[in-house]
């Protein structure tokens, strides 16, 4: 341990019981990664606060020193963005678990940010409510705002940003504020909910979150698609949106993802170019809904079609799709994950599609190509050999290729995994000169440039 970190390990131990302040190396390990491919690198502290005063506290002491802050939830991030690249230390919001207040009448929780999506969804289910958002991952909630999570039910529901009334946020000094409030609307001040939410960390850690909740659709049901192109499943969804049917969630899943889905579930899907569907509503009017479907799909050639109504089919049939990515892990031992991650206006879906898997094959590396196709948000999925450079500078060297073609159709480089450091390179690309109009608002909240550092934008490092 440095003197310096020795001296801020004793300042923190002045109003945090010793057992919150961790120096211990296991520790730091564990808080030195995400589930993606970028490089560890250790914290030098993890800190466990209870409270908003909690961490007040800590920012105020971090901002003194100069030492970089990272926030950090369960990890389940997937671009570097809770890697401590500029050590320092890592506040750890897992104590901060309590879900405040549930507002029934008004669809409203308040939650503490360490409250996982799982967690919350259990305690709503007794009022009849669910919270939307559903990355696949049980990631916390302060994590979900902070990287403004998307998912399976974005088409329907909308994204982390969407479900957000309020946040309370502790700034690099210290000061704690509220972004919003308890009304479904407002005209007054700037929107620093859509400022916050998706900051990753650099403006400001979140303490407490209010968000919007749903009522449990009266019935539900789900389908597996199956069509001989990639092109015939991308236009049938088109033709749903187009339609009106207010569809829950719509996924794409390839020919070789299937292939690794029949592995590694133990399923016997046909391995061709799959729909996964979901439609919740009244019962009358879903079947409505779910005939004229049909009917747009067979337009589109759907070969098969299978509905599920029953919870435990519902579920195996989701679960094949969720579980995709450990799939492909626990089918490549010893290789990790690199994950694409643009999205594009639904009329450049299905060419967009289709070039991510032609140029994937030309590679030549293991990978499928996948996405919630209802908002154009599609991911192909690569493992590589971190001890490869050739298969590392490939992997690469796609990535990059499907951001331009996603950026030169007026796309994004991130449809919902965030930017962290992995798609920090194409931040001058895609918004040209907003990106200095963020660096003027980084610099403004956190002069110091201690929040989550050199993510999102960079600013004068540390110390210079």
């Amino acid at each position: 341990m440095t003197i310096l970190t020795e001296e801020i390990v004793e300042t923190l131990k002045e109003f945090l019981d010793e057992s919150l302040v961790s120096v211990n190396q296991t520790v730091r390990e564990l808080h030195s990664k995400d589930e993606s491919y970028h490089h560890i690198s250790l914290p030098d502290i993890v800190v466990f606060p209870k409270t908003a005063n909690d961490v007040s506290q800590i920012m105020k002491i971090a901002n003194n020193f100069k030492v970089a802050v990272v926030p950090f939830g369960r990890g389940s991030s997937l671009e570097g963005h809770i890697i401590p690249y500029d050590k320092g230390i890592t506040i750890d919001f897992s104590l901060m678990d309590k879900i405040i207040e549930v507002r029934e009448n008004d669809l409203l929780v308040k939650v503490q940010p360490g409250v996982t999506r799982t967690q919350l969804n259990k305690e709503l289910k007794k009022y009849g409510l669910f919270f939307s958002v559903d990355p696949g991952a049980d990631a916390t909630l302060g994590g979900m705002a902070a990287t403004n999570a998307s998912g399976t039910t974005t088409v329907k529901y909308g994204v982390m940003r969407d479900q957000v009334r309020d946040l309370e946020v502790v700034l690099a000094d210290g000061t704690i504020i509220h972004t919003g409030n308890l009304a479904a609307k407002s005209a007054s001040g700037y929107h620093l909910n859509g400022l916050f939410v998706g900051s990753e960390g650099t403006l400001g850690c979140f303490t407490e979150l209010t968000l919007k909740v749903y009522g449990i659709p009266e019935f539900t049901t789900a389908a597996r698609a199956v069509f001989p192109t990639v092109q015939n499943a991308v236009e049938a969804v088109t033709s749903i949106l187009q339609a009106g049917i207010p569809i829950a969630r719509v996924e794409l899943v390839d020919e070789s993802s299937i292939r690794q889905v029949n592995r590694f579930s133990e399923t016997n899907y046909a391995e061709k170019p799959t729909l996964f569907l979901e439609f919740d509503g009244n019962e009358a009017g879903l079947q409505q809904d779910v005939e004229f479907t049909k009917e747009i799909m067979e337009d589109h050639l759907c070969e098969e079609v299978q509905f599920e109504t029953d919870n435990t089919a519902r579920t195996k049939l989701w679960d094949a799709r969720h579980n995709l990515a450990y799939a492909y892990i626990h089918g490549n031992v010893g290789k990790k994950m690199m994950v694409t991650d643009v999205c594009v206006p639904i009329s450049e879906l299905a060419d967009a599609v289709i070039y991510a898997r032609k140029e994937l094959d030309t590679i030549g590396l293991v990978g499928g190509v996948l996405g919630h196709v209802g908002d154009g948000n599609f991911h192909a999925l690569l493992m590589i050999d971190m001890n490869n450079p050739e298969e590392v500078a490939k992997a690469e060297a796609f990535n990059e290729k499907i951001v331009h073609y996603a950026l030169e159709r007026d796309g994004t480089c991130t449809g919902e995994h965030g930017v962290g450091v992995g798609k920090q390179k194409y931040q001058a690309t895609e918004h040209g000169a907003a990106l200095l109009v963020m660096e003027k608002i980084k610099v403004a909240l956190d002069p110091n440039n201690i929040l989550n550092p050199n993510k999102i934008v960079k600013i004068e490092s540390l110390g210079e």
